[in-house]
């Protein structure tokens, strides 16, 4: 059988939708799953070994020029790339009219079709062309979790049953080996990365906060990792190094913290998996830290941690991934309290 999943972005969506591909292949083993989705997101599929293949498009920067040449060329290549295969399924887990297209230029199989979502859920972005162009439109309950979303959607598609947990199957290739931007003395302590940076500006965790945070766990003989994804992310995080540098309060030779440099994100999940844990605000770089199973929390000025936040299997269980939620902003130390109950699950 062969199956495409259409998923384009965005980082925290393509990391929701990472368990569908073990559920086909629990379900369907021996499946060819392919995967079409916004070229700057690629390098994360590198850690999906079922994966046939991803597909990278570039629709995002083709809509910006939609005429100019190498616009035309770029998307003369896609279209050749996706119709290379004929499928059995091309199921569309976005909902978007852009998806729709790339789901309804793909080629079927003598008895394939397409899938596609039936009706908007909460808080989801929702295009009608999605059902228009499928030829089987999936209806899904409106209350749901993004992850159980995409999993629900290709189960009914395919006819499937799966397990309650999710299995995010991200492979993580770090070693005891393995480079480490963050410095190498004998003494090295271990690290806790912050998440700092998102799309949304009314996301953001304020920089007090950060600091107060970033200060205990320096008291604790712990280095900070601080990320970034831009320019403005960036200086954020140089701020923050400069802060933690200069207090110090730490015995021995290591800097308090230390600053990664851009990182493509199949190196991203490495760096991550070599930290002791995650602190970050809803973003897609905090939903990678819950595919690792790392102790993570994720914070939440709004109340949508039921929706893309982590989630305990079962629920009796200490999770590892906790989510804390507060107006205007999350507590210093009710973070520092999750994390501590994060760190010993």
């Amino acid at each position: 059988m062969k199956i495409l999943l259409v998923k384009l972005s965005s980082l925290g969506d393509i990391v929701h939708t990472l368990p569908v591909v073990q559920d086909i292949c629990a379900a369907f083993p021996g499946a060819q799953i392919d995967w079409v989705v916004e070229q700057s997101f690629a390098s994360l599929l590198e850690r999906q070994p079922q994966l046939h293949r991803s597909i990278g498009c570039k629709i995002r920067r083709w809509s910006k020029s939609p005429l100019a040449a190498t616009t035309r060329a770029e998307w003369r290549s896609f279209k050749a790339e996706l119709q290379r295969e004929r499928y059995d399924a091309v199921i569309d887990l976005q909902g978007l009219t852009k998806s729709a297209v790339v789901s309804w230029l793909a080629r079927l199989a003598p008895g394939g079709k397409r899938y596609a979502l039936a009706n908007q859920t909460e808080g989801s972005g929702y295009e009608a062309p999605t059902r228009w162009l499928a030829d089987v439109a999936i209806r899904i309950k409106p209350h749901i979790h993004a992850v159980e979303r995409g999993r629900e959607l290709a189960a009914k598609a395919l006819n499937y049953s799966f397990k309650p947990e999710p299995n995010f199957g991200l492979r993580s290739f770090n070693s005891a080996n393995a480079a480490s931007y963050a410095d190498s003395t004998p003494a090295q302590p271990e690290r806790i990365a912050f998440v700092h940076g998102t799309s949304r500006a009314d996301k953001e965790w304020p920089m007090a906060h950060w600091l107060a945070l970033g200060l205990r766990f320096n008291a604790a003989g712990m280095q900070i990792v601080l990320l970034h994804g831009n320019a403005a992310e960036l200086a954020t995080s140089q701020a923050m190094a400069d802060c933690f540098n200069s207090s110090q309060l730490q015995a021995g030779q290591y800097p308090a913290a230390v600053v990664m440099p851009l990182l493509a994100l199949n190196t991203l999940c490495d760096e991550l998996a070599g930290c002791a844990g995650v602190i970050g605000v809803d973003s897609g770089v905090s939903h990678i830290a819950v595919a690792l199973d790392l102790p993570h929390v994720q914070l939440y000025n709004f109340d949508t941690a039921w929706r893309t936040g982590p989630v305990s299997f079962p629920a009796a269980k200490p999770s590892r991934q906790l989510s804390v939620y507060g107006l205007p902003v999350p507590e210093v130390a009710a973070v520092w309290q999750a994390w501590q109950c994060a760190a010993q699950a």
